[in-house]
């Protein structure tokens, strides 16, 4: 049996997480990775999977069902914008995977795209090919596909918990408010390029999530 991973091995792991395989470099594998030649690729997500999550309503990332609360993992632009290219999770293993997954709880981790499986493909929507250095779990109990040009985004719901995250411990307002500065520009030019409208909207959708910050 493979031995877990030093840099998470005090990171206590939730029941449906120790359900999961281990990668030969220690992490457990989210039920939604694509395997790949009998291995798994941390960086594509197997479509077949995005389908059964929706259909069935399970956990993205252990592929259990879900209960009344959905969690999303999702960056601080999405905490604006209210949409998520992925599907929700379990709280119990959102939270686990923002302490231990090396992309989300390592600011300089970057996103490796070189020799890309065939079928690998980005998400819907806009996306900012960066790391955010902060991720939010947003809780709610309701969420509605939409259908847009390259595939499907979830439209989440009214939040009722909003939990912050950075390297793996509790996010502070100002690193929050970091990474919105740094991805806000891409928002406010295409915004722009859609005319007053949409400019107002994106104006009024980040006074909203202002209060869903953590506390200064």
């Amino acid at each position: 049996m493979t031995a877990l991973n030093a840099s998470i091995f005090d990171i206590p792991r939730p029941p449906r997480i120790r359900r999961l395989p281990i990668s030969a470099k220690g992490f457990p594998v989210p039920w939604f990775v694509a395997w790949v030649d009998g291995v798994p690729d941390f960086r594509v997500a197997d479509q077949g999977k995005m389908v059964q999550a929706v259909k069935r309503k399970l956990c993205w990332v252990c592929g259990q069902q879900l209960g009344v609360h959905n969690a999303f993992v999702i960056g601080p632009m999405c905490a604006i914008t209210r949409v998520s290219v992925e599907p929700p999770s379990h709280l119990a293993c959102a939270e686990y995977a923002a302490r231990a997954c090396p992309f989300l709880s390592k600011q300089n981790m970057c996103r490796n795209e070189v020799d890309m499986p065939e079928g690998g493909r980005s998400p819907a929507g806009i996306m900012i090919k960066r790391n955010p250095g902060v991720t939010a779990l947003w809780v709610t109990r309701n969420y509605k596909l939409v259908r847009v040009d390259d595939g499907v985004l979830f439209q989440i719901g009214e939040p009722e918990e909003v939990y912050w995250y950075a390297e793996g411990r509790t996010a502070t307002r100002t690193e929050v408010m970091a990474s919105i500065s740094s991805g806000l520009p891409l928002f406010e030019e295409k915004a722009m390029k859609d005319g007053p409208e949409a400019m107002e909207e994106l104006s009024q959708r980040f006074e909203r999530s202002q209060s869903l910050l953590p506390a200064a």
